[in-house]
């Protein structure tokens, strides 16, 4: 699952609170700052839907920096590196 995460504010502190946070769960395999919007790009790894819900409902949505989440689920891959 690709997510693109935007928050609410810019100051160093919450920046630096909400990486931790984010880097720490194991379901979080990429986890990028991009320049522009969104304010990050998270690739996700999960066993299937359910999972995939719960880790969104009870990890990323709430953590008090986020202000829009966006899911993209891959249809199918063309190329990919590796």
């Amino acid at each position: 699952m690709l997510i693109d995460v935007e928050i609410y504010a810019q100051d160093r502190g919450t920046v630096e609170e909400f990486e931790t946070t984010v880097a720490s769960y194991e379901e979080v395999v990429e986890f990028r700052r991009m320049y522009g919007r969104p304010d990050y790009f998270l690739r996700v790894a999960v066993a299937d839907h359910a999972a995939y819900e719960a880790f969104l409902m009870n990890r990323l949505s709430g953590l008090p920096a986020v202000l829009r989440l966006e899911s993209h689920l891959t249809m199918k891959t063309i190329k990919e590196n590796g």
